[in-house]
């Protein structure tokens, strides 16, 4: 979990708007979590994607093992085995509404590695 916190810490710190830190090991077997956030504009998506990597990276932790759609910068989606980050516009967020979709999982306080609240 520790790589996946300093994941969102990374997202938020560089502007990534309401970060979500949401467990979904119980529900699906590709990965335990998932971190949600978004970016204002394309160039914010793309430095928000970076700094995930540089933060999981200083952390210890693995390179991506995918990263797709950092071309739209729309919805990029960066796997890392054990975790995926989520990042999106806001127009897509409010779309695809991720979080709601996965409604039912215990979030997480990725400040604190802490359960946050279960949906």
């Amino acid at each position: 979990m520790s790589w996946a916190t300093a994941g969102a810490r990374a997202a938020h710190e560089h502007f990534g708007r309401d970060t979500l830190f949401i467990d979904v090991a119980e529900v699906l077997s590709v990965c335990d979590f998932f971190v949600i956030t978004s970016g204002a504009n394309p160039r914010q998506i793309k430095a928000i994607c970076e700094q995930v990597t540089e933060g999981v990276r200083a952390a210890g932790g693995p390179k991506p093992l995918s990263v797709e759609g950092l071309d739209a910068r729309s919805w990029v989606l960066m796997d890392f085995g054990d975790f995926v980050v989520h990042v999106f516009s806001e127009r897509d967020r409010e779309y695809y509404q991720l979080e709601r979709l996965w409604g039912d999982c215990p979030r997480l306080s990725w400040e604190l590695g802490l359960v946050a609240e279960a949906g």
